[in-house]
């Protein structure tokens, strides 16, 4: 599935740069693109190629699913440039898109909804893995809803402090599974504080940086 989808967001960026190449060359020249024939049609494909690297609806499902690889594979997939590729694009294209007030406007839409999706899915979720992507999804959303609302600088922001704190996550999640004989059902893991201090500790300070608390890392850009 991840790879299915991802293949449909690839054939969209190999036209988008045909495209760019009728203006006369590779270049990265968003003024010449805006002042074209090609915008509209131009930030359409890059903005339908970032939904598909992004994992927002409606093609969400890839991330969740990549989850059930071995940690190893599903951390790569997790946390390379498939899942922050999309936002990128956004943030490179941002001059152009933000002249349409509503491509901005569809933007926002569907950050809130992957972010209110994929916060509700969590909570009846019970692979601890795949809790970990819908938080990654959930945090995407919200990095999306912020280039909705034309907040470039934070969107970037975030998606730095974020890696930093999911990267934490997923060691710390890595060490419960290990400590629980390998079960990934949150059910069945009979681990307790009190048998891994060093990562519950650790496990607490990720989630209060995902939630925003004062003067951690998550705070500056989602009190903003």
């Amino acid at each position: 599935m991840t790879a299915l989808i991802n293949r449909v967001g690839d054939v969209i960026i190999l036209i988008s740069i045909a495209s760019i190449l009728l203006d006369g060359g590779y270049n990265f020249n968003i003024t010449a693109i805006h002042s074209s024939g090609l915008s509209v049609g131009l930030c359409s494909l890059i903005f339908v190629a970032s939904l598909t690297k992004r994992a927002q609806i409606p093609f969400s499902a890839w991330l969740p699913a990549a989850m059930a690889a071995p940690t190893p594979v599903s951390s790569l997939v997790h946390s390379s440039t498939l899942v922050t590729a999309g936002v990128y694009l956004l943030i490179r294209y941002q001059t152009a898109l933000s002249r349409n007030a509503i491509t901005l406007s569809i933007i926002l839409f569907i950050g809130t909804a992957t972010m209110i999706m994929a916060g509700a899915a969590a909570l009846v979720e019970t692979d601890m893995k795949k809790i970990v992507a819908l938080s990654t999804l959930r945090q995407l959303g919200l990095i999306v809803s912020a280039i909705g609302l034309t907040q470039w600088l934070v969107a970037f922001f975030h998606i730095i402090t974020h890696a930093f704190t999911k990267a934490l996550l997923f060691i710390r999640v890595g060490n419960l599974i290990h400590s629980s004989n390998d079960y990934q059902d949150i059910r069945q893991s009979k681990v307790t504080s009190k048998n891994i201090p060093l990562s519950s500790s650790l496990l607490v300070c990720t989630n209060l940086s995902l939630r925003g608390f004062p003067f951690l890392a998550g705070f500056y850009s989602k009190d903003i």
